[in-house]
């Protein structure tokens, strides 16, 4: 039998783990997660009222359940105290196929980015989405008005948080320290920002228009920047896309100044230069108007506007992380590879593989993640006359026990779930999340 680890259960990891069990019928797959919750950015990263794409975890669930397939979570992969090198991961196993995804984000690179205040929005989303790595850092704490750069889906999911009142989050699984925090928040203004223009953002419209339907909230768009986009005037010729954002924003244009609790202003063609101190963190934030260069890009005017932001969120994209004994092209952020194959050098070594974010870059949507997992599970299977030349532990469990390392299998992801159900209806809501590493591990110690 082929012994698979597949390293990640988000989407990536779980269809590499289907597409191995429906091509192979006598593989046998363990699905490795640092943490002992599976389903990866579907758990960790899809905000928490987007109820639709969060029910995506049942199809991945499936997969998980599958009779070859088997969840090991609290396993950590690395060279640290505690962690499972790479090394004895290949020793376990015939192939392991790494499908970690990318989990830094990208830098501004201005001045000012260190001041308290400012934060990446991917340490946001894991506060509110109850990652256990995740911090409170009282990032709403007496702020006023926030500024959001980037103009992406993460982007428009962060101020829609910022904007949502506790009767529509209540409902979510949104842990209770951050619904609190964000009920109570006193911030007003919501600016979201590109350096380019409406027909160059990376938001979907249907991100964009449930901005139009937040209560007592108003969006609001300079027409004047909107114009200085080619494509504002003549949407014909843009991807259906972006045609569609330039629809909703159109309409947008002459909207504003009814009065509401909250603002969203959606703001274009200006470039972050510097985040400006206010007593020692951040109090605003200093942009350069820019303006088409006719080649797709945009140059600066040497015109400034400074924006008033307690709270600065910068989204500008995710970045892969390198993982010792693995090779890492630092240009692009992602593990060298030919379909699939991990290659150093000028040479791939049959039994390592990549797929997901870290394989091809933090591009795409979840649905994307499908082809390339067949991409790589094609290539391992290619290579599987080889593979099995080696002989590997009949149960990899007891070698990872013996190196002190205790997984939390499904029966323990199960314990999870219940524990967090009772503790939505002791707090009168849904499920709500556990947040920390102590609450998830004891719960998952609950097996019946």
């Amino acid at each position: 039998m082929l012994r698979v680890a597949v390293v990640g259960s988000g989407p990536s990891g779980c269809y590499t783990a289907q597409n191995l069990v429906q091509l192979d019928p006598t593989v046998s797959v363990d699905v490795l997660d640092r943490l002992p919750c599976p389903y990866g950015l579907v758990r960790y990263g899809v905000a928490p009222d987007h109820e639709k794409i969060k029910s995506l975890q049942g199809n991945l669930r499936t997969v998980l359940e599958h009779e070859r397939v088997r969840f090991l979570g609290g396993v950590r992969v690395g060279s640290g105290p505690g962690e499972l090198p790479v090394e004895r991961l290949r020793q376990l196993y015939h192939a392991v196929v790494y499908c970690f995804g990318a989990a830094s984000d990208r830098r501004l690179g201005i001045p000012g980015e260190e001041l308290p205040g400012c934060w990446s929005a991917t340490d946001f989303v894991a506060w509110y989405s109850a990652h256990p790595d995740a911090v409170d850092a009282g990032f709403v704490r007496d702020a006023r008005s926030a500024v959001v750069i980037g103009v992406g889906n993460v982007a428009v999911d962060v101020a829609r948080m910022l904007a949502r009142g506790a009767a529509e989050l209540s409902p979510t699984d949104m842990p209770q320290a951050a619904l609190t925090a964000l009920a109570a928040s006193g911030i007003r203004d919501v600016h979201v920002v590109g350096r380019r223009g409406p027909s160059q953002a990376r938001f979907t419209t249907k991100e964009l228009r449930e901005l139009g339907g937040l209560p007592d909230t108003e969006v609001l768009v300079d027409p004047d920047e909107l114009a200085l986009d080619p494509g504002y005037a003549d949407p014909s010729a843009l991807p259906a896309v972006q045609r569609r954002n330039v629809e909703v924003l159109r309409g947008w244009g002459g909207a504003g100044g009814r009065g509401a609790g909250r603002s969203i202003w959606l703001r274009f063609f200006l470039r972050p230069v510097e985040l400006l101190d206010d007593g020692g963190r951040v109090g605003a934030v200093l942009f350069e108007r820019t303006e088409p260069d006719g080649r797709g890009g945009v140059r600066g005017t040497g015109r400034y506007e400074t924006v008033e932001a307690q709270l600065v969120l910068r989204s500008v994209g995710y970045r892969g992380v390198p993982l010792d004994g693995l090779p890492f092209d630092e240009e692009t952020g992602t593990v060298p590879h030919a379909a699939g194959r991990i290659v150093e050098g000028c040479f791939s070594a049959p039994g390592e593989y990549v797929a997901g974010w870290i394989k091809r870059g933090p591009t795409g949507v979840i649905g994307s993640n499908r082809p390339d997992a067949k991409e790589t599970v094609l290539s391992l299977l290619e290579d599987a006359p080889v593979l099995l030349r080696r002989q590997v532990p009949e149960d990899p469990v007891a070698e990872l026990r013996a190196a002190g390392i205790e997984p939390v299998q499904w029966t323990g992801w199960q314990a999870i779930e219940r524990a967090e159900a009772a503790l939505g209806a002791r707090l009168g809501r849904s499920v709500v999340k556990l947040a920390d590493w102590d609450s998830l591990l004891e719960a998952a110690r609950t097996v019946s």
